[in-house]
């Protein structure tokens, strides 16, 4: 059975998309699945919205085309661009800014061998075709810190926030919003509670107010906290009821997500929403 739904969301930094879609009655629990994503991306391991533009950004992971690809909602390929001068090592993450500009996250370590990670500005991605240059920002660890592998990251009062992927205790770095070579400093480390706890994605509400961590079958909600003391606020896990390869969340508006899974098999490669009340 097929349902159709119709709905308007509003997005932040102001946005707003119109989404008309199919919607294939499946297990998805407290997911909405609003799109199917084009068979050419296998591996999406993140999701982005900006100003002015309908559109949801995202990329590929290690040993994928160093490409930035815009979807419609219902997951086709609208715009594919080329950085030119970028490499495709492990890109984990997507972040934006107030002024449409991206920066994609080449900071995935699964090997523990890197000593230098990169993110890259693509500058009002919305306005290119087919190829683009990027601004280079690069970051190395503190000398005390372990090397850690990264998957998530979003983009706070000009700086970055960046979170190891852990089974327990996870590192949170900062590292300014300026092209050059940066030495990253150390934020806290927390350890939230139960299992499962790889973070995969992140993303901060326009308003500054909520953090969103993304699981494969759970997301977790930040309020209440100050400054960038994420964990002396509010947590809570809101759970999915779902369990795939999930890889990619970033707000429509400051009450709800999008959010993207891998390919696996049959399954998945699909864009979700989710209301976080």
């Amino acid at each position: 059975m097929t349902l159709k739904i119709k709905g308007t969301l509003k997005l932040n930094k102001p946005r707003l998309l119109a989404i008309s879609f199919l919607f294939l009655s499946c297990n998805t629990g407290n997911l909405t699945m609003i799109g199917d994503m084009a068979n050419s991306l296998k591996e999406v391991s993140a999701a982005e919205t900006i100003p002015n533009s309908n559109l949801i950004w995202v990329i590929e992971d290690a040993g994928n085309q160093n490409n930035l690809y815009g979807l419609n909602h219902n997951g086709d390929i609208i715009k594919d661009i080329d950085i030119s001068n970028a490499k495709n090592e492990d890109w984990e993450d997507l972040t934006s800014d107030s002024e449409g500009n991206i920066y994609i996250g080449d900071f995935g370590n699964n090997n523990g061998k890197r000593d230098t990670f990169i993110i890259y500005k693509i500058s009002n991605p919305a306005s290119k075709t087919n190829s683009t240059t990027a601004e280079i920002i690069a970051f190395t660890l503190p000398k005390k810190a372990a090397k850690k592998d990264f998957e998530s990251f979003f983009l706070f009062n000009n700086h970055f926030y960046l979170f190891s992927k852990e089974s327990k205790k996870f590192l949170v770095l900062k590292v300014p919003n300026q092209t050059g070579i940066h030495s990253a400093e150390i934020v806290t480390d927390f350890n939230l509670s139960g299992k499962d706890n790889k973070i995969t994605s992140a993303d901060i509400s326009n308003d500054g107010k909520t953090v969103i961590l993304l699981n494969h079958d759970k997301l977790w909600k930040l309020t209440d906290f100050e400054s960038d003391q994420f964990f002396e606020g509010t947590i809570e896990a809101l759970p999915f009821g779902h369990n795939s390869q999930k890889e990619g969340i970033c707000f429509v508006n400051n009450n709800s997500a999008l959010i993207t899974d891998e390919k696996n098999g049959t399954e998945g490669n699909n864009i979700y929403s989710f209301d976080l009340n």
